[in-house]
């Protein structure tokens, strides 16, 4: 099981995420494209660290709503969002190809993410835009009870999925995240390093209602914001190894 991480969120003088300390322990890095954060000099100096640390990369566009940190909400057209998708991408692509590295698929960021799982024309949408551009790129979207369907989707445009589970957050019985604002909807460190225990053991999780729900998940998205969360990743990638 591969862990992936978001990074490259910094801008300009303002840092966030501790990039340099999560990178070592990760398999796969989500790095922002311009458009909720990240800059030039950012995303140079994280894709730097990936080759450092021989980490998978991945571009990780958004709505372009950098003042809300790409966490609100846009309606964008077929060919605007495309078009978007297109060039955040193609902006982490060539700054890969300046190091030598090669751009290996994509995970949308924030409501663009949230948005996609709910609405099946947006992720028609989003995995058209990605299978339409020149590379040979995978789209990591999350692992749901309707896994299945979308790898159907998916299989008619040429684009491989790459599913992603979370560790720290509570689902539905449907594989979708319960929102934050329920109580119990984001777990503590015992209840993560538990979920995290069972995807390794059987790939599904317990459901907000008691049920197991199977996920068959590649990726399992970890945090890196602060020292807490860095020690997290270090304790999860520590069970997958011993789970290997």
């Amino acid at each position: 099981m591969k862990l992936n991480c978001d990074l490259g969120e910094s801008f300009g003088a303002w840092k966030m995420g501790l990039d340099d300390q999560v990178m070592p322990h990760i398999d796969m890095a989500n790095i922002a494209c311009g458009f909720h954060a990240g800059d030039p000099s950012v995303m140079a100096n994280t894709l730097k660290l990936a080759k450092q640390h021989n980490v998978m990369i991945g571009a990780h566009p958004s709505y372009p709503d950098k003042q809300g940190f790409g966490r609100r909400s846009m309606n964008l057209s077929v060919a605007e969002l495309t078009q978007c998708l297109h060039y955040q991408i193609a902006a982490l692509d060539g700054m890969a190809k300046a190091q030598g590295l090669t751009l290996s698929y994509v995970k949308p960021h924030g409501a663009l993410y949230n948005d996609m799982m709910k609405h099946q024309p947006l992720l028609s949408t989003v995995m058209g835009a990605v299978a339409s551009y020149p590379a040979d790129l995978k789209l990591m979207i999350l692992a749901t009870a309707d896994a299945k369907h979308h790898h159907t989707m998916a299989r008619h445009l040429g684009l491989t999925l790459v599913l992603e589970a979370f560790a720290d957050r509570l689902y539905t019985d449907q594989g979708h995240l319960v929102a934050r604002n329920i109580a119990g909807s984001v777990h503590d460190k015992a209840a993560l390093l538990a979920q995290v225990k069972q995807l390794l053991a059987s790939n599904s999780v317990t459901t907000q209602s008691g049920k197991s729900l199977k996920l068959n998940a590649d990726s399992i998205c970890v945090h890196g914001d602060n020292a807490q969360g860095v020690a997290l990743i270090e304790d999860i990638k520590a069970l997958c190894s011993a789970s290997v």
